[in-house]
């Protein structure tokens, strides 16, 4: 299926920095809480992700992630998450997550 570049401009992509990272062992699979920071415009956000195969919580707090902005929240838990943190699976299916190559300001928009 193909979509129209307007329709791409509908999904806004911001890059964060993971500020604090907490593990959630209600979750169903195992996942981590994340608090992302997209910088004043948007602020922190939470979030949950199952991305425990290859990070730790000390390792992911100050990493740049991207991740959806203007979903709806979704209830996940008892945690709320307000973003969608971005990855892709390595050849087990497990996720690696997806940042800039460089630093960059908080809340930059993919393009």
């Amino acid at each position: 299926m193909t979509i129209s570049f307007d329709d791409f401009l509908k999904v806004d992509i911001r890059v964060g920095r993971i500020t604090r990272a907490e593990p959630f062992p209600e979750a169903r699979k195992p996942a981590f809480k994340l608090w992302v920071d997209f910088g004043p415009e948007i602020g922190e956000k939470r979030s949950s992700a199952q991305i425990t195969r290859h990070y730790t919580p000390e390792e992911l707090v100050g990493r740049q992630v991207l991740a959806v902005v203007n979903f709806p929240p979704r209830q996940i838990g008892p945690v709320m998450s307000e973003v969608l943190v971005l990855g892709v699976p390595d050849a087990e299916g497990e996720v690696v997550l997806i940042g800039p190559g460089h630093d960059v300001p908080l809340g930059g928009r993919l393009y």
